[in-house]
Order: structure tokens, then C-alpha cells, then sequence
């Protein structure tokens, strides 16, 4: 039932904003000035270097869903492995709570990871897929935050409406969030999320991804994954507590 939940979550693009771009705008509907076009190329080159960097790694998963109205809740530990060639897989290793919410929440989500496809340009935050609307720089000092506007060029599964953070120093992505604009299931009435990031030593690691999703049959349905202890495998086999996650060089 929730087999299709976001696919689109772990994408990157390659095409850049150029000036007079009408998929840039200011928030007064004006056209971007160049420094709001330099911050979009510094994300989507950031995005997309992360995208590279994040192959070969591991990475211990805890994922927490729910039925709220039924009252069912389950809790997964898992590690999460990215191949060389993208290709991801899990290993889950301890489950808490009620089946249900394992096999049509957990399960599912899991699955469709893997069956995931590499090929998901097509769902990238490029203007090829999306307008962006500048909304303002909040914040000080050291810690900055760029925030745009989302709004997709087509209704389409795996797109959606919403906002992105962008830290101003760097180009790296903070935050997303956002609702899809078609359901990929008549089963699927609404579906919104928040994926958050953490910056370290220059790379920005997805840290956690929170979703609520509204079904016909049993009502809404709740999914939080989180993310730690990123590695490379030779570190994952050894003390991965131990060491932490640099950029590549």
C-alpha cells in the first residue's frame, strides 16, 4: 500500500541556472538576480557531489512507523548499504512492536528503496523539473540560510510542493520539505515530509526523514527514519563508532 513512499527523496541534479532562467524568480516575481543564481549552482553542485560521495558508504538506519488511529507502532534497526554503483540494500537487525506496521510501513519503504532505479533525474530539483522563488536569507552570524520556494513544472509522482534551505556559506542543502503533488496510489490520498540534514567536515548527510501519509483504508500512517554512523565499509567491519566521516578529497 505504501510501496511508492518517496522515491524522490535521495536525488541529485547536474543542469545549472542560467541568467534570465523564468524557473528563478525573486520573491516579488521579478527574475533572479546572479547571486541567487550563484547560490543554486553552489547547491546543485554540492547536491550532486553528495550523490557520488555517499557511494560506498554504510550507515546504521532507525526507523520508527506508525498507525496512529489503529494504535500500532514498530520500531526497525537496520544498516543501510550504498554500493559503488548506487545500488542500495539493507540488513535489518532487531524489530520492536506490531507486524502490521513492519510489513505495510517499514517493509514497504524498504523495498522500494531497493527496487529504486538509478535513474532519477527526472525527479531532481533542477529547473528542468521545478521554479524556484527566493523567499529571503534568515538567520546570522556564521549560520545563514538561503530559502526558496518550490513548485514543480508538472504533476507528477515523486514531485513536490515545497520549500529548501540552503546554507549560505557553503551551498549545502539543509532542509527539504514539502507535499507530493500526485499520489502514487489511489490507496494514497496525502502525502508530506521533511528531510533534514546535518553538516559535517563539508559534507551535508541526510540526518533524518519524517513523513505522514494520509491512506483511504486505515487513516494516516507515520514514518520516521533516521540516519548515523556513516562509514566506508572496511570502517563498518572494524569500530565504526569510532571514526567519523570526512569529504572526499
Amino acid at each position: 500500500m505504501i510501496s511508492s513512499l518517496l522515491l524522490a527523496l535521495l536525488v541529485a541534479g547536474s543542469p545549472v541556472f542560467m541568467p534570465g532562467d523564468p524557473s528563478v524568480t525573486a520573491d516579488d516575481g521579478t527574475p533572479a538576480d546572479q547571486s541567487t543564481l550563484d547560490v543554486l549552482n553552489r547547491y546543485l553542485e554540492a547536491n550532486g557531489a553528495l550523490q557520488v560521495y555517499l557511494r560506498g558508504l554504510s550507515m546504521d538506519v532507525e526507523m520508527e512507523g506508525a498507525f496512529p488511529g489503529l494504535k500500532k507502532t514498530g520500531k526497525m534497526q537496520a544498516l543501510r548499504h550504498i554500493s559503488r554503483l548506487g545500488r542500495i540494500t539493507y540488513n535489518a537487525l532487531t524489530f520492536q512492536g506490531d507486524n502490521t506496521v513492519k510489513k505495510d510501513i517499514i517493509a514497504r519503504y524498504m523495498q522500494a528503496e531497493v527496487e529504486a532505479t538509478t535513474g532519477q533525474s527526472g525527479l531532481a530539483l533542477t529547473p528542468d523539473n521545478y521554479k524556484f522563488k527566493y523567499r529571503g536569507l534568515f538567520g546570522s552570524g556564521d549560520w545563514q540560510l538561503h530559502l526558496f520556494e518550490l513548485t514543480p513544472k508538472q504533476k507528477r509522482v515523486g514531485l513536490f510542493k515545497g520549500y529548501l534551505w540552503v546554507e549560505a556559506r557553503t551551498g549545502l542543502p539543509v532542509r527539504e520539505q514539502g507535499r507530493f503533488v500526485k499520489s502514487p496510489s489511489i490507496f494514497l490520498k496525502r502525502i508530506e515530509f521533511v528531510r533534514d540534514y546535518e553538516i559535517r567536515t563539508g559534507v551535508s548527510l541526510p540526518k533524518q526523514i519524517s513523513s505522514t501519509i494520509d491512506t483511504r483504508l486505515v487513516g494516516k500512517a507515520e514514518l520516521t527514519i533516521r540516519y548515523s554512523n556513516y562509514a566506508k565499509p572496511e570502517v563498518a567491519n572494524g569500530d565504526r563508532a569510532s571514526h567519523g566521516v570526512t569529504p572526499a578529497q
